[in-house]
């Protein structure tokens, strides 16, 4: 892992300040204290990290963070969690942002942060620099998670979609999957994917849903048999909420203002679940 971080330097006037320092999930609280316990979920491995310096001005420090992740989609995920929607986009890695203070970008199962610390930023492409220097010295990877591929439907907000690896909307029985911002209609609401083992197992899921939703007094109306049912109801975190199964996986959408006209958008949504059974 420290070889990942460019030695010497990783911008033009910007030099490595000491040795790289390595964290595992023992130690990663002596880096990130107040954030570890949001890497483990998504499989962290090893973090490395190193300070770089400009040789000549002070008051201009680039720390470089490169964290192992257990999957691509885990490194999706850790990234998506501190993207910001309306945050500029940057040619780096698999997917990136850039803003005055930091760069974000993941590449293959790796996700990597470029942050200035001190009282000046640096300008641009001095991340710019520093970012693909890192991005040279990982795995090409294969591109985007193949699973992102499940919310590729009309309808989505740009920079909204996440992977959530564990109690997906805050319920245990919804092990995890991807979420995103939609806007049928005009009106502004999400929609979600439970990504499950098998058949079996999401029909499990949508009937501990179901249960939980009955058990709080919520009215819900099910539709369907087999391994093809759906429900609306009224969920006590979320209101409004349409949920199906289609095979392995549960598609649905919360904070529902207009039914009809997130219909379209679950219509594409269980074609893209039948692309990857």
């Amino acid at each position: 892992m420290p070889s990942l971080l460019p030695a010497g330097g990783c911008a033009e006037g910007w030099v490595m300040d000491g040795k790289p320092s390595l964290f595992t999930q023992d130690t990663l609280f002596d880096h990130i204290n107040g954030e570890a316990e949001l890497y483990l979920p998504f499989g962290f491995d090893t973090l490395a990290t190193a300070r770089y310096v400009q040789k000549d001005a002070s008051g201009q420090e680039i720390v470089l963070d490169v964290c192992k992740m257990g999957s691509p989609l885990d490194a999706f995920g850790i990234w998506s969690n501190y993207r910001k929607a309306e945050t500029p986009g940057c040619d780096v890695g698999t997917d990136c942002v850039l803003s005055a203070s930091q760069m974000l970008f993941y590449q293959d199962r790796y996700f990597v942060r470029v942050q200035s610390i001190g009282t000046h930023e640096p300008a641009q492409d001095v991340f710019t620099a520093c970012g693909r220097a890192v991005s040279r010295n990982l795995p090409a990877g294969k591109g985007k998670p193949r699973e992102l591929e499940l919310l590729r439907v009309r309808g989505i907000v740009p920079g909204t979609k996440r992977y959530v690896p564990q109690s997906l909307l805050g319920y245990p029985f919804l092990r995890r999957g991807l979420t995103a911002e939609a806007t049928p209609g005009g009106g502004r609401t999400q929609v979600f994917v439970v990504i499950g083992e098998s058949a079996a197992s999401a029909r499990k899921a949508f009937d501990q849903y179901l249960a939980s939703l009955k058990e709080a007094g919520r009215e819900v109306h099910l539709a369907g048999t087999g391994h093809r049912v759906s429900l609306e109801g009224a969920d006590p975190l979320y209101g409004k909420v349409l949920v199906e199964q289609s095979g392995r996986y549960l598609i649905g959408a919360i904070r529902l203002q207009d039914a009809a006209a997130i219909r379209p958008v679950i219509e594409e949504m269980r074609a893209r679940t039948r692309e990857r059974p």
